[in-house]
């Protein structure tokens, strides 16, 4: 790759993550971590009443929550981000919503695994709940690109615009 290339390259990730959608699914992605920490913490604490004591874990049952506030954060952000944050690509979309949910909880699949392995290492040294909010905040920029491209179809839609432009 020749240097002007990994320029434009550069040029068009930061485009992306300084761009008003990012800002939208950062607010998107705000109210899924206020779902995803409740979730966590009204399983761990009410549901299986497990006692925090610093620097043991219970695996099972912090992984069986996780797993609980992970499906309904992603729910969550998936409803937010189709009906707000990629609103514009919406016509472009001939699928169902489910089908596209599945595509969503797929290109999440790589920041679901991700969070489940920083929060898993962070646990034993800090509490939970910030070990999951770190794991958050890193896997976050992956899947906005992840989404961008693929999801919500920016492919499909600068291909269209191109379309139209030749009309």
């Amino acid at each position: 790759m020749t240097p002007f290339k990994l320029r434009m390259r550069t040029a068009s990730l930061l485009r992306r993550l300084f761009s008003v959608r990012f800002l939208k699914f950062g607010t998107v992605g705000v109210s899924g971590i206020v779902v995803n920490q409740g979730a966590l913490y009204v399983m761990q604490e009410h549901v299986f009443h497990v006692q925090s004591v610093a620097g043991q874990v219970d695996w099972l049952l912090l992984n069986a929550s996780l797993s609980v506030a992970i499906f309904l954060a992603t729910l969550n952000n998936f409803f937010w981000n189709r009906l707000w944050t990629w609103k514009d690509r919406v016509e472009l979309h001939h699928r169902p919503w489910l089908v596209q949910f599945g595509q969503y909880t797929l290109a999440c699949g790589v920041s679901i695994a991700l969070q489940f392995m920083f929060t898993n290492l962070l646990a034993p040294h800090v509490y939970y709940l910030i070990a999951n909010f770190i794991a958050i905040g890193v896997t976050s920029v992956l899947n906005f690109l992840l989404n961008d491209i693929w999801t919500f179809g920016r492919l499909k839609f600068k291909a269209a615009a191109l379309r139209e432009r030749k009309n």
